[in-house]
């Protein structure tokens, strides 16, 4: 600002006013301010200005698994707009599935004073959040709950989810239906496990453990279990994919086989309508995640002190065609 002053030949308290749009300065002043500042390429420190004001940084913290899965992508969409409408930005970061990267990032976050935290969990212990929160960041969990501390949270209903799988399953003919999903580690995986289990258990199938396979989803392990579990005397008929990384995983994998087993996909993806025949899915309003979640952090922002809240939001089965192929 005193570069900017000495250049237009005024004080810094003027350069002040110009910058904040306050009245009083003759427009002649203004423009030869104005002229100095885009000579200089002058930029105000927002951050700082907010800080030395005692209001808010402007920003809050979102914390994801990976920003290139098109699922995380739209969630981050999701909050954006939910954060421009409250006259916030996003900064957002990928914990790799590690709990020792989403600490980091985290505390990163709050360091840089954002205004709440949105953390799609890698790790089940979280109480390093707790003095943080105590001092006043909002901080609410989405897609995954918290491991020891009690927060907002938001869910999609992955039990549900995979009981109507293996019941749409059922109801065209299928008794041996494979369940291949992501780390048994993970929240939504493990839960979306026991909604198999579950459906079994409701249609009157036998559960096989031979036909469970929870392992982090790469081409080689999916191709492996596609090989094991498809062949054989008593091979799967169906296969329920516990996310969208497994269904494309698997898809790649029985690319050229001559029959594909009937699938259902937990979680929709890109272009799995346009596939021969189109994938069949447990759908959830992914966008929706982002919004409720993003919901209730400014709520806290705004400084609602009820107690910790559970959302879960609803899913449905979207029946597109691969869900409804028959048993060989």
């Amino acid at each position: 600002m005193s570069d900017v002053a000495r250049l237009a030949g005024v004080s810094i308290k003027t350069v002040s006013r110009v910058v904040n749009d306050e009245p009083a300065v003759h427009p002649d002043t203004a423009e030869r301010v104005m002229a100095a500042i885009e000579q200089l390429g002058f930029r105000r420190n927002l951050g700082a200005r907010n800080l030395r004001r005692g209001s808010t940084t402007g920003t809050i913290g979102l914390i994801v698994e990976d920003v290139g899965n098109p699922f995380y992508s739209e969630l981050n969409r999701a909050v954006e707009r939910i954060a421009t409408s409250f006259g916030r930005q996003v900064l957002t970061g990928s914990s790799e599935e590690n709990s020792d990267r989403e600490r980091e990032l985290v505390l990163e976050f709050c360091s840089r004073r954002v205004d709440g935290i949105l953390v799609v969990p890698a790790g089940m212990q979280h109480g390093y959040l707790v003095p943080e929160m105590r001092a006043g960041t909002p901080v609410v969990f989405l897609d995954r709950p918290a491991g020891d501390i009690m927060a907002d949270t938001v869910l999609v209903d992955n039990i549900g989810g995979t009981v109507e799988a293996v019941a749409h399953l059922a109801k065209h003919g299928h008794r041996r239906i494979a369940f291949l999903a992501d780390s048994p580690d993970i929240f939504t995986a493990g839960e979306r496990l026991r909604g198999f289990r579950e459906g079994c258990v409701r249609n009157g199938i036998p559960f096989d453990d031979g036909l469970v396979v929870m392992r982090t989803p790469t081409a080689e392990s999916v191709g492996d279990a596609v090989k094991r579990l498809l062949t054989g005397a008593n091979p799967a008929t169906a296969v329920v994919a516990g996310n969208n990384r497994v269904a494309v995983h698997l898809l790649r994998a029985l690319a050229h086989a001559e029959r594909r087993p009937a699938m259902i996909s937990f979680d929709d993806f890109e272009l799995a309508d346009l596939l021969d025949p189109p994938v069949s899915v447990i759908a959830h309003d992914v966008s929706a995640l982002g919004r409720a979640a993003a919901d209730l952090l400014f709520a806290r922002v705004q400084g609602d002190q009820s107690p910790p809240r559970k959302v879960v939001l609803p899913v449905h089965l979207v029946a597109r065609g691969s869900g409804e192929v028959a048993p060989s």
